[in-house]
């Protein structure tokens, strides 16, 4: 009798980097800056999530802050932290972080200078996976 090797799935994920998902560069937007800039800021540009310092302002948390009756809260008022990912990093572990974080986007950070050159979204990640 002959078996069959055993095959264990793998998440399609598990092999490509972020790298191959994250979109390059990032759109900054003023700690004071009020939040109906920060929304013409992501409408204009077509984008969920813009970099307050090291934190980051995501459609949610907008939508959080204009919830508020007067609407004059900053960008920093509503701004999470940065959650932060290695380009080399896999898809699978930057899943997991957004995951554990409760988040949609993480900062990609230069492994040479730690500093933020991109963002990846879950819907960079879905686009992945569904090519």
């Amino acid at each position: 009798m002959t078996t069959k090797p055993l095959h264990i799935p793998t998440s399609p994920l598990a092999g490509a980097t972020v790298r191959t998902a994250m979109q390059l560069g990032l759109f900054h937007c003023p700690a004071d800056a009020d939040l109906r800039t920060v929304a013409r800021v992501m409408a204009e540009r077509s984008i969920h999530c813009v970099v307050v310092g090291d934190d980051v302002v995501s459609d949610l948390d907008l939508m959080r802050g204009l919830q508020e009756p007067d609407g004059s809260r900053a960008a920093s008022d509503v701004a999470t932290v940065g959650i932060r990912v290695l380009p080399n990093e896999t898809l699978e572990a930057a899943t997991r972080l957004m995951t554990e974080h409760g988040t949609s986007h993480l900062l990609v950070v230069s492994p040479q200078t730690g500093l933020p050159v991109g963002m990846i979204s879950s819907l960079d990640i879905a686009r992945f996976a569904a090519a």
